[in-house]
């Protein structure tokens, strides 16, 4: 049965934020984006959820699809749901987090991520949508286990 709705629904999107626990100076992985919007900005690795699958797996998925990394146990952080956080429609999306040693990550960009590159959390670079307030409140939460 098709159902269909007089009002419209929002999206969802997983970001899924990496930060090495082997540094004094605690870093995150970052993807270049390769397609609007924001195209050439730094984000968090993410993307939007397949209608066959859940949040974790959308996540797990989209990590390997944008940076080759695989196998790591990711945590539920946070969701943000500001109206206005996606230029193309409403968007919530669900945020998880890892903590893992960057030399043992073989980082590789692929999808539609240009890049895939480590980042002190003190120098972000300028990000798309909402990310650099995800990464600052990621931090802020996880600060004492750096």
């Amino acid at each position: 049965m098709t159902y269909t709705y007089q009002y419209p629904r929002p999206c969802v999107t997983v970001d899924s934020a990496l930060i090495s626990n082997n540094s004094e100076d605690p870093k995150v992985l970052l993807i270049k984006r390769g397609n609007e919007p924001y195209k050439g900005m730094w984000a968090i690795p993410g993307g939007f959820v397949d209608m066959d699958e859940t949040c974790e797996a959308a996540a797990v998925r989209e990590l390997q699809e944008e940076t080759a990394v695989t196998g790591i146990a990711l945590t539920q952080f946070r969701t943000y749901s500001t109206v206005d956080r996606d230029p193309r429609h409403r968007t919530i999306s669900v945020v998880y987090f890892a903590f893992i040693d960057e030399k043992d990550a073989a980082v590789q960009a692929g999808d539609d991520a240009a890049e895939a590159a480590w980042f002190s959390v003190n120098s972000l670079p300028p990000m798309a949508f909402d990310h650099e307030v995800i990464v600052k409140d990621l931090i802020s939460f996880v600060g004492n286990k750096l």
